[in-house]
């Protein structure tokens, strides 16, 4: 936070009220997530008890993402996982990035806006419950929190300048009984060795008898990682063990041969500052484990981390479903995970390159660059999808050489183009670009390597269900009317939502139909399923609905008429349906049921409440089935409400309590602006969000002619 001198005051208070809430709730890691302006994303801004490196991975959360700190914004509220075994039930990919026994906390920082939420872990030796002073603390921390982020927007000031700061933890009760020199001579005496890391897993300390075990001077090690300058100890299963300490603050052991044939324990033990780590020679070898027998290779191993991430990535993109979420995903997650600024998408299309997403680019590059023949010769991602081999670029010169007109286009200073190939067919090119000269590591080169395989398969599928999912919305529009027509003495509107899982599209359906000066027919309906064919028999039941009605035919003919249709063409998909006959001039409705549920009718005076109907079975089971009739007076002033169960359905709750409750909230509404009624019967049902069923609403107001 810059600018201003309120600015480094503002976020020395942040900081100190954010280290106080880690110290004072007893957590051994905290972690402060902001809302990026004008992003749907969670960034990390303050961090304690881990390194911003072992971080990286979960230092852009997506809101949208099935993460606590994602979740705790979205739902205002609370999330807390008192186990592993919780956290794997609740959120299966975050307990695959974080395989380590720990609790977590993860708390909304909301004041005048969101401004984030607050992320605590603990040990898993901490009781599996929260108390309920717990929660107040949190709760009020956040508040103390959102205050301060309040005042700091008041003033003009920034929330966040791009973390993460790791916030050093205040030690406590550390103060020597004797002089620096009798606690090292201590630890001289003492048998085997000793040594210590700091949370970003350098050496700070090492005794003569760690040297010595090790086989390398402190001079040498002093500041590096072990896993870095000690080749024996180079592999992800040794680092992965500091990993599990830091994040669990439980003691680890494990062991390990110094080559050629000295196996040696190692005894982690972790706390807010670092980690003391013992190192005594193993009584027995034992069996065999995968570290390297100090072999000549020259490539690094994928780091512990990188794999989880990969590992995490792998799972966001087996989740996603249109282009769109796989753009999403790249530019929210994997963008961050490399310190990535810029991002283009191309799909393979009839020889060329058609850039589907991007970011970091101006909309003059971008049309620069979409596309391109696969044979372009202005940028690498050509060669890249035809030979399938990727290309780093670690700076501008490099890019010259071969193509020196990339760089003024993009004003980027670093590339890798990676090629998207599924079974030797070539379906696009991600680049990964860079603002600064950036060098990729083999490991990043390796890592980069294994996504675009993955993304290839997730982009490949997205385009697949995005064709689909078009063409059935498109099918269900074209049956669903386009508007309805104008009946004197009628207020009519209605609305149509899709599911939010799947492809977006359902059998729900409405009608109105105009039979004379002063008759019309309402219908609603139910297709089972949530799909193109429930879609297309929804179509059908429409036009056979509409067929009988348009010929003056009786409520209870209609659906039977329908019913045999149904039952003619055999497609193992039941529909359920409301069918009135409206007569203004007799100020009557006449109304068959085939296994709806019943229309909500409302009094001048607000009464309200479901129409006595008796319904008859749903449509396409029995031939021969006869719908009962029902009368019931429609004079000016009376409302009908016809709905379908995805207005009114959720898990565990009773069906007549459901009916009860939309009616309360039908009585409560205004009905001066029908489409508004909608909207107000549609929040209070809370079906706004995500819905696992379709809705139809089809609202008939008799008015004075």
């Amino acid at each position: 936070m810059g600018g201003t001198t309120d600015e480094p005051a503002k976020q020395h208070e942040l900081v100190t009220a954010f280290a106080e809430t880690v110290r004072h709730i007893g957590a051994s890691i905290g972690a402060l997530y902001l809302l990026q302006p004008d992003e749907e994303v969670l960034s990390l801004e303050l961090l304690s008890g881990a390194s911003a490196e072992l971080a990286a991975p979960w230092s852009r959360v997506a809101l949208a993402a099935p993460a606590p700190v994602a979740d705790a914004v979205r739902r205002d509220r609370l999330v807390w996982l008192g186990s592993q075994e919780e956290m794997t039930r609740s959120y299966p990919r975050t307990a695959m990035a974080l395989p380590y026994p720990l609790a977590l906390a993860a708390a909304p920082v909301t004041g005048v806006r969101p401004w984030g939420s607050l992320l605590l872990m603990w040990p898993a030796n901490r009781p599996a419950y929260m108390t309920g002073r717990e929660r107040r603390y949190i709760q009020s921390s956040c508040r103390r929190l959102a205050r301060l982020l309040d005042e700091g927007a008041a003033r003009g000031l920034s929330a966040g300048d791009g973390g993460p700061h790791v916030v050093v933890p205040a030690t406590v009760g550390r103060d020597s009984a004797g002089p620096p020199m009798a606690a090292a001579d201590f630890i001289e005496r003492l048998p085997g060795g000793s040594c210590a890391l700091d949370l970003e897993g350098r050496f700070t300390y090492l005794s003569s008898g760690a040297c010595e075990l090790l086989g390398r001077s402190a001079d040498e090690l002093l500041g590096t990682r072990p896993w870095q300058s000690l080749r024996w100890l180079d592999d992800p299963t040794y680092e992965d063990r500091y990993r599990a300490a830091v994040l669990s603050r439980e003691p680890v052991s494990f062991t390990a041969c110094r080559p050629p044939d000295t196996w040696l324990e190692l005894h982690l033990y972790p706390d807010a500052s670092g980690i003391s780590i013992r190192i005594v020679r193993s009584g027995a070898q034992p069996p065999p484990v995968p570290a390297p027998r100090g072999s000549g290779r020259t490539v690094t191993p994928t780091r512990a981390g990188r794999l989880y991430q990969l590992m995490h990535l792998a799972a966001a993109l087996t989740e996603v479903v249109g282009v769109q979420d796989v753009i999403d995903l790249i530019a929210d997650q994997i963008m961050p995970a490399f310190g990535a600024q810029g991002l283009v998408l191309s799909a393979a299309d009839a020889g060329r390159l058609r850039i589907t997403g991007y970011r970091g680019y101006t909309p003059e590059a971008v049309r620069q660059l979409d596309a391109l023949p696969l044979d372009t010769r202005l940028t690498p991602a050509g060669r890249a999808v035809g030979t399938g081999i990727p290309a780093f670029f670690t700076n501008q010169e490099e890019m010259r050489r071969t193509y020196p007109n990339a760089p003024m286009i993009s004003g980027k200073n670093a590339w890798a183009f990676l090629p998207l190939v599924i079974s030797g067919r070539p379906v696009g090119c991600w680049v990964l670009s860079y603002d600064e000269p950036h060098r990729f590591t083999a490991e990043e080169r390796a890592v980069m390597t294994s996504l675009a395989g993955l993304v290839a398969h997730a982009l490949d599928r997205a385009r697949l269900y995005d064709t689909k999912h078009e063409l059935a919305h498109g099918l269900q529009q074209a049956l669903l009317p386009r508007t309805l027509p104008t009946v004197d003495g009628l207020r009519v509107a209605a609305r149509y939502l899709p599911t939010t899982h799947g492809m977006d599209i359902g059998g729900d359906f409405y009608d109105l139909i105009r039979l004379g000066d002063s008759t019309a027919a309402a219908v609603i309906g139910d297709v089972q399923g949530h799909n193109v064919a429930a879609a297309a028999l929804m179509g059908q039941v429409r036009t056979a609905v509409h067929a009988h009605a348009a010929v003056g035919t009786a409520p209870d003919r209609v659906l039977a008429g329908t019913n045999r249709l149904l039952t003619d063409l055999a497609p193992d998909l039941f529909t359920s349906c409301l069918y009135a006959h409206l007569d203004f001039a007799a100020g009557r409705a006449t109304l068959a049921s085939a296994g709806h549920p019943p229309p909500l009718l409302r009094l001048p005076d607000r009464t309200t409440g479901p129409v006595d109907i008796t319904p008859g079975p749903l449509l396409g089971i029995d031939p021969d089935t006869v719908y009962p009739v029902t009368e019931i007076p429609f004079t000016p002033g009376l409302t009908l409400l016809f709905y379908t169960d995805g207005l009114i359905e959720t898990p565990g709750t009773d069906i007549d309590e459901a009916i009860a409750r939309l009616g309360r909230h039908f009585a409560e509404a205004d009905d001066r602006d029908l489409d508004a009624l909608i909207d107000e019967l549609l929040r209070r049902e809370g079906t706004t969000g995500q819905r696992a069923d379709d809705i139809a609403i089809l609202v008939l107001r008799h008015e004075t002619g």
